[in-house]
């Protein structure tokens, strides 16, 4: 009889589970909450993370000098604070007039705006500004330095100019190399919007590239041509007030 009951209890544990499957099911519940709490943790609202990272950086002091990063309407135009972002502000100002003007004029083959990193640049190509070889300002150029010169005198942000040949060289007594042609480009602009806009000069700076930064292959006159251009660079960093102090 005792025999008997042993094998009763044995075949009672065997139609059961393990003991410790108990204690395994209990972890692998617990790793499901876990993971279902981080996933829960991961999905955030976008739109409010970008609001308080917006607003974060801003009481930081590093949002000036590039774009935000909300893309919200009233972020943009920068009505979050009274100096929100003002380089920005001015730069989207200056890129929506002079896309009006260029539109008005009929200038899409000849001038052009662009919204780069290291600010708008407006590029105009030697056709409109000089003849080949030379760096005097043809009226019709001067008609958009005008225009230039009255978006950039109400703002702080500093102004580059950049001057650019082709590849063809040039060797004479006033010019030596493209070198000299492209920096006398340039310089004729600075000269223009002090004499003509009264630009402080101290926001102003002028370069030449030669040949060496082509927008197109030197390979035909059409590239060429394009070339052959002055680019103003509204830059995104900002005159400081004590310049010139003391």
């Amino acid at each position: 009889m005792p025999r008997r009951k042993r094998k009763n209890d044995q075949e009672d544990n065997s139609s059961g589970s393990p003991a410790w499957m108990t204690t395994f099911g209990d972890l692998m519940t617990l790793l499901l909450v876990f993971f279902v709490l981080l996933y829960s943790f991961s999905v955030i609202d976008l739109e409010k993370f970008r609001g308080f990272m917006s607003a974060l950086q801003n009481q930081l002091g590093v949002m000036e000098g590039g774009r935000t990063i909300s893309e919200s309407d009233v972020l943009d135009q920068g009505m979050q604070g009274e100096n929100f972002n003002p380089s920005q502000n001015n730069l989207r100002r200056v890129y929506k007039n002079m896309q009006g003007f260029i539109k008005e004029n009929d200038l899409q083959s000849k001038v052009s705006v662009e919204m780069t990193q290291r600010g708008l640049v407006i590029r105009m190509t030697g056709e409109i500004l000089y003849d080949i070889g030379e760096a005097i300002i043809k009226p019709t150029g001067k008609k958009v330095l005008d225009e230039i010169g009255k978006n950039i005198e109400g703002i702080n942000n500093n102004v580059k100019v950049d001057g650019h040949t082709d590849n063809l060289p040039i060797n004479n007594n006033q010019y030596p190399s493209n070198w000299e042609l492209s920096t006398a480009r340039a310089v004729k602009v600075i000269k223009y919007f002090i004499e003509t806009r009264d630009i402080i000069p101290a926001r102003l700076s002028a370069a030449g590239y030669s040949k060496y930064r082509p927008l197109k292959e030197n390979i035909n006159p059409e590239n060429r041509a394009l070339n052959r251009r002055v680019e103003v660079v509204i830059m995104n960093t900002m005159l400081q007030q004590d310049v010139g102090s003391g």
